[in-house]
């Protein structure tokens, strides 16, 4: 939500008022700060950039071709101010007898695997889990979204370098390369060259199932409200067999999907302060870093210059990873499996304090930790191994990410 001053000062006071901004720090480099522009854009950039802020927020309506199925009616009912939540997706998927492996048969969900319980355009059935007894639901939060510019930037090889380094690893952590199917008619926009049933890496969502932003925003507007796009202009499968909406055709033209990707590619990362030295050497002695990575490196012809060439502070290495059975959810996303999860880049966390992990179960960095499983059992033993003095340190270092 933008705030507008409205000013009634003399001449002279405006002009120093004016002064004043020239001399302010830029947007993302203030503590507080979130949901702001990344440095460096010219001044047309900025504001086609909160342009797209202001699309991203915008509840839609049935005659704007919300529907017929939808989860929520805009981005940043999932997303608000760049941040988690407050809305949430709940998935289900048909499991084995150990209640999260996914079963090969997967019928009786014949409409995919969210529920989606908003209906107008004549939708009367809402999609809900069937009730037998071999079902699991499980429910996700809307992730933040800041510095994902910088998670699109970052050179397939260096996710590729870091795969192999841990597949030489002598401990557990040995991430998977998230490989997806690019399924959108591709936009043209510059920033891939993707076409329709490339196999492509994943970067986007809790499992890797999506590889560029524009396909984010595009998917979303699909899955999530119903509203078709040039890249993905069909309606989702639904039990009441409808094709289309109170708006025939195609719902959003391609600007619309392209504004609302300009404004996500840009997103800054926001302002770190409070990170220690020692907690940083903490962060590496329990092996966080071994998933976590601090920075990985983008790639040299990313479309925005900023975030070209440079080490990208993201926190995360973008593999998938096995995380034991008590985070298991039953899904195969991409190429995820119920087990495995991508490592969920360490940037914000600050914003959406009691929404830890992918379902906000944690309530606390602390509890997040102690969540770790499977390959990261024993980074999670050596939390608990450390005094409460260090664990503090190294909690607060986290929370300042």
């Amino acid at each position: 939500m933008k705030m507008v001053f409205i000013l009634t000062a003399t001449s002279a006071l405006a002009a120093g008022c004016a002064a004043d901004k020239e001399n302010q720090d830029p947007p993302s480099t203030i503590v507080n700060a979130k949901d702001v522009p990344i440095d460096g854009l010219a001044s047309a950039d900025v504001a086609q950039f909160h342009a797209g802020d202001d699309l991203f927020d915008l509840p839609f309506r049935a005659p704007d071709g919300l529907g017929p199925y939808f989860i929520r009616s805009s981005c940043g009912a999932c997303h608000s101010d760049g941040s988690r939540g407050p809305g949430l997706v709940q998935k289900m998927a048909i499991v084995l007898q150990d209640g999260i492996t996914a079963s090969p048969d997967q019928s009786e969900l014949p409409f995919g695997h969210t529920e989606r319980q908003g209906l107008t355009a004549g939708a009367t059935t809402p999609l809900t889990a069937p009730m037998v007894p071999d079902v699991l639901v499980t429910i996700r939060i809307g992730p933040p979204v800041f510095g994902r510019g910088y998670l699109e930037a970052i050179d397939d090889a260096e996710i590729l370098r870091v795969a192999g380094e841990q597949a030489q690893r002598s401990d557990a952590i040995h991430g998977i390369v998230p490989m997806t199917t690019f399924t959108s008619i591709p936009s043209g926009d510059g920033f891939s060259t993707y076409q329709t049933g490339d196999s492509v890496i994943g970067r986007f969502g809790v499992k890797a199932r999506v590889a560029t932003l524009d396909d984010f925003a595009a998917d979303a507007f699909q899955g999530d409200m119903g509203l078709t796009t040039p890249m993905r202009p069909t309606e989702v499968a639904n039990p009441d067999g409808l094709t289309d909406d109170q708006r025939p055709g195609v719902d959003l033209d391609q600007d619309h999907v392209d504004k609302v990707a300009f404004y996500l590619r840009r997103i800054a990362i926001p302002k770190r302060v409070g990170l220690t030295d020692t907690g940083a050497a903490l962060f590496d002695q329990v092996q966080c870093s071994g998933c976590h990575v601090p920075t990985l490196h983008t790639r040299a012809d990313y479309p925005i210059p900023s975030l070209a060439n440079i080490d990208a502070p993201v926190y995360t290495d973008l593999l998938l990873h096995d995380m034991g059975d008590a985070l298991a959810d039953g899904m195969t996303d991409g190429g995820g499996t119920s087990r495995t999860w991508r490592t969920a880049p360490l940037i914000g966390l600050r914003f959406s304090p009691g929404l830890y992990l992918h379902d906000g179960r944690a309530s606390s960095v602390t509890d997040a930790i102690l969540q770790h499983a499977g390959e990261a059992q024993a980074a999670t033993d050596a939390f608990r191994a450390l005094s409460q003095a260090d664990q503090d340190l190294l909690v607060a270092y986290v929370e300042a990410l």
